[in-house]
């Protein structure tokens, strides 16, 4: 074994010495650059927390107001009350006695002042775990200032801000409103809250190692940034119109409810939009969040429906766009239409208008004509034109939810599909769409994007975002609007709109009544009625689509339980506008003048029309009977001169063999096919789900109305 020599000794020992000494250098490196650099933020965040207390200051919510500056929603001064244990507490040179006697008469004059347990305030500002604990926010300044007043040691007064709602059950569903943190919950202030919310700001004050406040320490105030301005495309005055009389239609028309939209047809612009019932936005019903979800639903928005009479608008624009029809053409009405073995109804079948040109069928609205108009298009040129007018297409709304209604899928349709969209039926849409689409039908053919925005605006008034006049397409020509313009006012002078006739206004509009669904069903006794207007025609500025909503009056059509609150808010708006009345001759005398409805139950017929017609009032016959039972508006009722009378006479069971021709339901789903069977008396039996394969019996036998059809789908 060799030996060492006492030098190599040595010099090993410094060699594992100095790797010793690198190792623990290379240790302390590694161990600074993790604290320092990897856990230097985290580290600097848990000092700075333990030798400072942070205080939120929160950012005013920025407001939302009307056209004109009208202030519809802003945040409110408030202030919120705080607790610093540390300081509550004190140190130990407080007597014991003495320091819990202090503390429990600060609990008592807290819980007294802020309406608070007196227990639950002591144990928050005892806990001296945590560096601050709020004990109350959005608390009304003059509670405030009775808690800075009783000079409390360690509670402190901070700025903070409470959302209202000057105007409390206006726009609401609109609107939306906010958490109790101050967070948009519902409608703009949850869809702009990027815009409105700001950023808070803080206070922070240095603390001893007690977690009290040191007297002798810095503080520092970041201030909050407020949230922009939101101002609306909606005018508070026309709003407020539309809220009464859609609130006035609500009560006495007893329907599920109501709603009303007005739209500027020049550039899109939302003036107005009610949604009935609604609640007051400083007091939402949050106990009850099922009440809350229907009360707050944008109806308007975001449900879809069928429009009935009213979509005949688009039908007559595209028929004429695409020169199947003209002013001058004649139709025939025998009271009912076979399509595809189909028998579609005019509502006055027991009745038929007999012949008739493009001017009267629209004033009529007889659906046969309709029919016809559809079916000379071809599907591909109907459906296209349908589109090109937004309908079954997304509507680019600057307001949360919007649905697309809904259309049956092209590779689905036939022609008795197309014959009942004609009129109103197997489509559906929202309200805010329809308008929109038919709003391009007389403002010269421009498809607008429909807006409630106007603009977004800094503290400054300066301005951030600005919305104005998107055109979308154009489906027809300013020819055939003019037109569309002629028999839309015709339909109103002349035809079943003749409820929303103003002396000195030109207005023109279509009616609507359509059927609704119950239980996947057509019922019989449900309806939604409907005006949808434009003023004044020879230039139109306006457009209104007012809905009724399931009414339990009778009778329940458009042009009576519709158009005579469309007219109010027309008039009234119209007036607000500045738009000068302009009489033919007679026109003025009519202007205000009111008739008292005769009673005529039990009368016939022809002597009820005569007495109605003797007191200046319109006529239309419901049923096929020759003693009138009912009449709407009631006897002894003040109505403007001229309004349409609706007279219903005793039920009389149609003549005729009984049977009808069973509908062909080949590649329709359960609910279109349902809605066939049902229109021509028939009942369903349900075999599988999905589209129709098979039918017994098959399409186009002749069957007792009530027979049951048993339909296979797949």
């Amino acid at each position: 074994m060799p030996n060492t020599s006492p030098t190599d000794k040595t010099k090993n020992r410094i060699g594992w010495l100095f790797c010793l000494v690198v190792l623990c250098f290379v240790v302390m490196v590694s161990r600074l650059f993790y604290i320092q650099i990897i856990d230097g933020a985290n580290l600097q965040s848990r000092a700075l927390s333990q030798w400072t207390r942070s205080f939120t200051v929160t950012a005013k919510r920025g407001e939302i107001v009307d056209v004109n500056g009208k202030v519809l929603a802003q945040s409110a001064s408030s202030v919120t009350i705080t607790a610093s244990p540390g300081d509550v507490v004190g140190d130990d040179s407080e007597d014991a006695a003495d320091k819990e006697l202090r503390i429990r008469s600060t609990a008592q004059t807290l819980a007294n002042i802020l309406d608070l347990d007196a227990q639950e305030v002591y144990d928050k500002i005892t806990d001296t775990d945590q560096n601050s604990v709020r004990l109350a926010r959005q608390v009304k300044i003059e509670l405030g200032d009775q808690v800075e007043a009783a000079n409390l040691q360690g509670i402190s007064v901070s700025e903070d801000t409470v959302r209202v709602y000057p105007m409390g059950a206006f726009l609401t569903q609109v609107l939306g409103f906010c958490t109790v943190s101050g967070e948009g919950q519902e409608g703009l202030e949850k869809s702009l809250d990027e815009y409105l919310r700001g950023t808070d700001g803080r206070v922070v004050t240095e603390i001893d190692a007690g977690a009290r406040r040191m007297e002798t320490g810095e503080e520092e105030y970041i201030p909050p940034e407020n949230g922009y301005t939101v101002r609306l495309t909606v005018d508070y005055v026309i709003q407020s119109v539309m809220e009464s009389v859609a609130e006035q239609a609500l009560e006495e028309t007893g329907a599920q409810g109501v709603q009303v939209v007005m739209m500027n047809v020049k550039t899109g612009e939302i003036l107005g939009m009610v949604n009935k019932p609604d609640f007051d936005l400083n007091d939402p019903p949050r106990d009850d969040l099922t009440q809350l979800s229907a009360l707050m639903r944008n109806s308007c928005v975001q449900d879809a429906y069928e429009p009935g009479s009213t979509f005949k608008i688009l039908t007559t624009a595209l028929a004429l766009e695409n020169g199947v029809t003209s002013v001058d053409d004649t139709f025939y009405c025998k009271g009912y239409t076979i399509v595809d073995g189909d028998k579609i109804s005019c509502w006055r079948t027991g009745n038929p208008h007999g012949s008739e040109t493009l001017v009267d069928a629209v004033a009529n609205s007889c659906n046969p004509v309709f029919v016809e108009l559809a079916l000379r298009m071809d599907i591909d040129t109907f459906y296209d034109g349908l589109h090109d007018f937004g309908i079954g297409m997304e509507v680019p709304i600057d307001l949360p939810g919007a649905t697309s209604g809904q259309m049956i899928a092209y590779k689905y349709v036939k022609d008795v599909d197309i014959a009942r969209v004609a009129f109103g039926q197997s489509v559906s849409v929202s309200p805010v769409q329809l308008l929109t689409a038919c709003s391009a039908a007389v403002n010269g053919g421009e498809l607008l994007k429909p807006h409630i925005v106007q603009e977004i605006l800094t503290d400054e008034g300066e301005v951030v975002e600005s919305y104005g006049k998107e055109v979308l397409g154009t489906p027809i020509s300013e020819q055939t609007s003019a037109i569309m313009r002629d028999l839309l006012e015709n339909a109103v002078e002349n035809g079943g709109g003749r409820n929303a006739y103003i002396p000195g206004y030109r207005v023109g509009g279509k009616t609507g009544t359509a059927q609704k669904y119950v239980n996947g069903k057509v019922s019989n006794d449900l309806h939604v009625c409907s005006f949808l207007g434009f003023a004044p025609m020879d230039d139109p500025e306006i457009g209104l689509l007012f809905i009724v909503d399931e009414p339990s009056v009778r009778p329940d059509y458009g042009s009576t339980v519709a158009a005579p609150y469309a007219r109010m808010i027309l008039e009234e708006t119209l007036k607000y506008l500045g738009v000068e009345p302009e009489y033919e001759e007679g026109e003025e005398e009519l202007a205000g003048s009111t008739v008292e409805v005769p009673g005529v139950t039990g009368s016939t017929v022809e002597s009820a029309s005569a007495a109605m017609n003797n007191a200046g009032l319109r006529v239309m016959v419901s049923g096929l009977g020759q003693t009138i039972e009912g009449q709407l508006p009631a006897a002894g009722a003040e109505v403007p001169e001229g309004s349409l009378v609706v007279l219903y006479t005793e039920y009389v069971e149609p003549q005729d063999d009984g049977l009808v021709d069973v509908p062909d339901l080949t590649g329709l789903s359960l609910v279109p096919a349902n809605r066939e069977l049902r229109e021509v008396g028939l009942t369903m039996k349900i075999d599988g789900s999905g589209i129709c394969v098979s039918q017994d019996p098959e399409p186009g036998e002749r069957v007792a109305a009530g027979t049951e059809v048993v339909v296979t789908f797949e």
